[in-house]
């Protein structure tokens, strides 16, 4: 199936205006980099991934969860606004993809999302693995030690739960993660 640039597009308008004013800390202590800088690095990974492998999957799919993975726990939108606009498919996608706020430590967050999105396609499998790797570019400056060796760590478990779902971007992660030592002091 091929990738539909409309469908492409609708997303990236709705992710646009869902995090309009939203930014994140990059390298320096003053650089504030737009939130949607991430989300467009994301859909880069899929759209890459795309590219260079031959596995069958619903790309749409791919990429519509890759440009909203993060609408429902950043922004004021809820999963019915995304059943509404992109259909179910999407809406559970990134719902799997969202954190539970409710449970105690990052750690319960992190293995429900995994549970979650072990429970869809494997589409979702690959957003969750690209969604890593740009969280890998490099970390941010406030970030100390002991959390940046926390962060590989939860890519480690990211990497072996969802590996299977793409080659490409379980090299890719595994690529990354080794590379993060870099920034371990």
């Amino acid at each position: 199936m091929i990738w539909s640039p409309d469908i492409y597009n609708k997303a990236w308008e709705f992710a646009t205006r869902a995090h309009k004013n939203q930014t994140y800390g990059g390298r320096k202590e003053d650089e504030q980099i737009p939130y949607l800088n991430h989300i467009g690095s994301v859909a880069m990974e899929i759209i890459n991934a795309i590219q260079l492998t031959n596995t069958e999957f619903d790309k749409n799919l791919a990429i519509q969860c890759a440009l909203l993975h993060d609408t429902i726990e950043d922004t004021i939108h809820t999963y019915e606004d995304i059943k509404t606009l992109f259909g179910k498919n999407v809406a559970d996608g990134v719902l799997a993809l969202t954190k539970d706020e409710t449970l105690n430590t990052k750690e319960a967050m992190m293995l429900d999302s995994l549970d979650r999105i072990k429970n869809q396609p494997h589409e979702i499998w690959m957003v969750k693995m690209a969604d890593r790797i740009c969280n890998l570019y490099h970390p941010p400056f406030y970030w100390n030690n002991d959390k940046k060796i926390i962060y590989q760590k939860e890519a480690i478990t990211i990497h072996t739960e969802l590996k299977s779902a793409s080659k490409y971007l379980s090299e890719r992660l595994l690529s990354k993660i080794d590379n993060y030592s870099s920034f371990i002091k």
